[in-house]
């Protein structure tokens, strides 16, 4: 009987630590993705497969070239993406690896902290672009503003568009429950049925939801209303309740997908 489960066991075990080792490398990629390391990683991922071919058929010569190459681009890897890969340490200390996602009673105070800057700038006018990250990552438009990386807050919003500050300018990324950068620019709508109708940061959030699938808010400097941008098209805000419910609601629908 022992014998029996060892030998299976033995015919097992490659197949576990394989699965095992894919499992890691694909969370691996999902931490990475949206930076230049996942595409590094997904390049590596498609020499380790013609890697395992030449060995599989014998190719001894580019089997050999292969070896080599690898021993050069793990240490070419750590000097190029040396900041990518201290900043993905520094995100392991504030989260794990495989919970990338938000509880629901962080998606509602995450949306209350929104909300309440939201109306406190509404009730004094002062303009504001919020986008919320979703599934598509948001770098190059992080890249193009200043990374504050903080835990958002409705007073740390409110300071940020301070009129004359010097971040209030551009829009504010915020992903799961930090805000990650300020001043950000976004893409322009070229939708014809609102571009002779709606100003600059209303367009800045049509577009920037026409190519990604964020959510944005907005409040007009000039009259105070609050807007909500998804998918290409504006959401009427009637009152903060229904602020709250359509931010809960896209929020927290978008994590459990990617639980």
């Amino acid at each position: 009987m022992l014998q029996t489960f060892l030998t299976v066991w033995e015919i097992f075990k490659p197949v576990l630590e394989i699965i095992i080792l894919w499992i890691v490398y694909y969370h691996v990629l999902v931490f990475f993705k949206g930076t230049r390391s996942f595409q590094v990683l997904t390049g590596i991922t498609y020499l380790g497969v013609i890697f395992f071919a030449t060995y599989l058929f014998s190719l001894n010569t580019l089997n050999w070239i292969l070896t080599k190459f690898f021993g050069f681009s793990i240490i070419a890897f750590l000097i190029i993406f040396q900041q990518e890969i201290r900043q993905g340490l520094a995100r392991l200390g504030r989260q794990h690896l495989f919970n990338i996602t938000l509880e629901e009673s962080e998606v509602q105070e995450l949306v209350d902290q929104i909300t309440a800057a939201a109306y406190k700038m509404s009730k004094n006018k002062t303009g504001c672009l919020i986008a919320v990250e979703r599934e598509t990552k948001l770098n190059t438009y992080i890249e193009s503003g200043i990374i504050i990386d903080g835990k958002v807050s409705a007073e740390f919003l409110q300071s940020i568009f301070i009129p004359h500050s010097p971040l209030h300018d551009g829009g504010v990324i915020i992903r799961r429950d930090r805000m990650i950068a300020a001043s950000c620019l976004f893409p322009l709508s070229d939708n014809e049925n609102f571009s002779k109708i709606i100003g600059t940061r209303h367009r800045a959030a049509l577009g920037l939801t026409e190519v990604t699938d964020a959510v944005v808010i907005m409040v007009s400097e000039e009259t105070g209303e609050i807007s909500v941008a998804e998918d290409g098209r504006f959401i009427p805000i009637v009152n903060r309740e229904r602020l709250t419910h359509i931010l809960k609601n896209i929020i927290l629908v978008q994590s459990k997908k990617r639980q």
